[in-house]
């Protein structure tokens, strides 16, 4: 199926009423709500943070080699994305920090998004190339540490792996690949593989390779990062066209969320006390802030229908 990105949308044209959670940041990746409080990595200046519900913030962990995607173990862990090094780092509930998995020998490039499952599983994304140095994008891996801290490619051959959702009941995980513009699907196995990979949503034409920036400008909607309601719809942030889109498991986009003042979009989470509060992650640019653009990253949140899984 290839559905338009600018396909039926039940928003469509409405005002969105936004609250500011946090701003100043350089830019906020890894959102995710997790026991009353909503969690964030600001990437580039090396922080992880909390935010409890009226909008409180604490600085929690600094990462030396930046951070990104966040999770728990089943214990109550914390995993961080350490992007630079290419590790996983777990935090306990007394804030002791060890290395949980090095992942270093299976991708020469950043790491960034993940998603830990319910059975401890870390899924994590190999961006592939070098994206800060303005590089050509290539395909990279994504990645998986078991439990016990081993490591392993879970799949290959993926434009950019980015956001990453597992359905509630455990046996689909969808990741975004940013440069292709498509959603891919795997049926996770018992043993933790990878089977039956499909594509549950392609936005438009795959755009042929080349220089990052044509290959954004091809693509009709660009992935980014993902969260999952309870219908097992996703809501995608679409980092080409400064906006949050739901999107159906048949592939279709039902709804879209504008980003306010017209900034970026790039990370989203479903959370918030009553289950449906969307976090969006927006700034002036993924490429501006990498170049050492500060401030312009902010945290919002807006009401939708259908709460988290």
């Amino acid at each position: 199926m290839t559905p338009s990105s600018r396909g039926p949308t039940e928003r469509e044209n409405m005002t969105e009423q936004f609250r500011t959670l946090a701003d100043g940041g350089d830019y906020f990746e890894g959102l995710r709500w997790h026991e009353g409080n909503w969690y964030a990595s600001d990437a580039f200046r090396g922080i992880v943070l909390k935010i409890d519900d009226a909008g409180n913030r604490t600085d929690i962990m600094e990462v030396d080699a930046l951070c990104s995607g966040l999770g728990w173990l089943p214990d109550g862990s914390m995993i961080i994305v350490s992007m630079k090094d290419r590790k996983l780092l777990r935090r306990t509930a007394d804030g002791e920090v060890s290395e949980h998995a090095d992942m270093s020998g299976l991708s020469e490039h950043w790491i960034n998004d993940m998603c830990v499952d319910k059975q401890g599983r870390s899924w994590v994304g190999s961006i592939g190339f070098a994206i800060v140095e303005g590089a050509d994008p290539e395909p990279g891996d994504l990645l998986c540490a078991d439990p016990d801290g081993s490591v392993r490619v879970a799949a290959s051959d993926l434009w950019c792996p980015n956001g990453i959702v597992v359905t509630a009941d455990g046996s689909t995980l969808i990741v975004a690949e940013s440069f292709a513009g498509r959603l891919t699907a795997f049926t996770i196995a018992d043993d933790g593989t990878l089977t039956d990979r499909r594509t549950l949503a392609q936005f438009g034409p795959v755009p042929p390779p080349g220089g990052a920036a044509e290959m954004l400008g091809a693509i009709e909607l660009s992935p980014d990062g993902l969260t999952i309601d309870k219908d097992d719809h996703i809501w995608v942030s679409d980092a080409s066209n400064k906006r949050c889109v739901r999107v159906s498991p048949q592939g279709e986009v039902t709804a879209e969320i504008p980003a306010p003042g017209d900034l970026g979009l790039y990370s989203c989470a479903l959370g918030g006390s009553s289950g449906t509060e969307l976090m969006l992650a927006v700034c002036e640019g993924f490429f501006e802030a990498a170049q050492g653009v500060k401030g312009t990253a902010a945290l919002v949140s807006t009401t939708v229908d259908v709460p988290v899984a």
